[in-house]
Formats: structure tokens, sequence, C-alpha cells
């Protein structure tokens, strides 16, 4: 019988090394104190020793506050002739904001990868496009105002996250609320990303919480192939088991028991 995967502990790096202060030590401790339940998603170290990078699936993010991010990165330095180190860290509720978070921080881009090898995979092109563009976030053109994960952690229902943004782009001027949805199906297999524009926040709060129409697609840049097109044609993706993979529905609510919760400012409930 084939064994379970286990993921490996992450790889920190400090042995034999102090934290510079007593707050960065107890800062660490409290940000790392359930890493037990950490599954390292990617981790680059540098060869001088001085820099590691860290991007964290935390499973215990579920038993927290409702809504709460579960992705968790680290950016670890090191005095390496003192023997000492520092850190930062943030969570963010998808990928492609942590790697940029990373990015930022020194994180080489070129080892950069999209997906977990042993997480859900992105089911069509139109969700990595839109990756490609949180991840990258040319110019901050992406301001992150709310997020919400909902995670019921049910094999009756996927995961959704939603990620409202104001996009400062000048083709987004008209619309430059953007909420990225995030549904990832309920076998854990696959996931897609969808962007829905709104002319104010409140606009994209009143649809998350009613869910009466269609999520109103972003239109695509002057010059480029529709968006919707593209997600047309991922409906016929077919990916490496074989399977069809349609894009994830955008217009039913999520459950019919309740509104939905809040979370933060109440944006992307």
């Amino acid at each position: 019988m084939a064994r379970a995967y286990e993921p490996p502990a992450p790889d920190y790096r400090l042995d034999g090394f102090q934290a510079v202060t007593e707050q960065i030590e107890d800062d660490f401790s409290s940000v790392t104190l359930s890493d037990d339940l950490f599954v390292p998603f990617s981790e680059h170290h540098s060869v001088d020793g001085r820099d590691s990078h860290l991007l964290l699936y935390d499973r215990s993010a579920i038993w927290d506050i409702p809504g709460m991010a579960e992705y968790v990165t680290l950016h670890i330095t090191r005095n390496v002739e003192q023997r000492t180190f520092d850190f930062a860290s943030e969570r963010h509720p998808v990928v492609p904001l942590a790697q940029n978070w990373l990015i930022r921080r020194g994180y080489p881009q070129e080892v950069v990868t999209g997906s977990h090898p042993h997480g859900p995979r992105p089911a069509d092109g139109l969700t990595a496009h839109l990756e490609d563009l949180l991840r990258a976030n040319s110019g901050n053109r992406y301001e992150v105002l709310d997020h919400y994960t909902d995670n019921p952690c049910s094999f009756d229902i996927g995961v959704e996250v939603r990620t409202l943004v104001y996009d400062s782009h000048p083709d987004s001027a008209d619309a430059p609320y953007r909420l990225f949805l995030e549904e990832t199906t309920k076998d854990m297999r696959s996931y897609t990303v969808r962007e829905g524009a709104f002319t104010s926040a409140e606009e994209a709060d009143t649809w998350i919480t009613e869910r009466d129409s269609p999520l109103p697609l972003a239109p695509a840049p002057p010059g480029s192939v529709g968006r919707r097109a593209a997600a047309a044609r991922a409906r016929s993706t077919v990916t490496g088991n074989g399977l069809a993979i349609a894009p994830a529905p955008v217009s039913p609510p999520r459950s019919a028991t309740g509104p939905a919760q809040t979370h933060s400012r109440g944006g992307a409930r």
C-alpha cells in the first residue's frame, strides 16, 4: 500500500544562530508556533547563507479567525559573522501575491514556480494568465483592499478565495475595483481564477453577498485576446490525467444557509 505523502518540515537553517533581539526571537516564535502544520510550497537559500525565502501553506489557518489567509511567507536574513538573524513575514490569500512579496525581497524570479507539486493545478490558461499578473504586479498596479478564504474542509464543496484589489492601471479606470475569485474543486485537483470588474468596493461586496448574476468579468485590454474567449476555450482544456476541466462556476451562491461572513473592512466577504 502506498504511503500518504508527508511534507517535509520547513528548513529555516538557523542552527547556531540567535535572534538579533529578544523581540525578534519572540516574533519568530509566534509566527512559527504551529509550524508542524506548515507545508513548504517553495524555498530558496542564498549560496552565501545570508538569505532564506520560504513560502508555506498553513494548515492550522482553518481553525483561526474565519477567512484567515492560508499562505505564510518568510524572509530570513543572517549575519553569518555574528551568528544572528532577523526576519520578515506576512500572510497572503493566494500564491501569486505571496510570490510577489518574496520576489520584492530578493527571491530569484527564475526559480519561481506557479503550483505546488502535491497541490491542485491551474485548470486553464486564463487562470495562469491572471496569476502571472498578480505575481508580477507591475508598477504596483494592484493594491489589496481585502480578502477572505472560504475553506469548509469538506469533500462536498471546494475552497473559494476572494481577493479584492484596486487596479491603478489606466485600462481599468472605468471599473478599478477588481475581485479575483479563486475556486478549487472539491477533489482538490484543480482550480480556476477569474477577475471581476466593479466601479466601487461596495458594488463588489453586493455581488459577493447576493450572487444573483454572473461575475462581471473584466474586459480584455485593447489589442489582446478577449478573456471571455479564453475562458470559453478553457472549457476544452485537458489536464495531464485526461480530464476536461471546465471553468469553475462564478454565479451560484456558496451557501443557501445564510449571508456570507465578513472579514476585515467587509470587502471580499
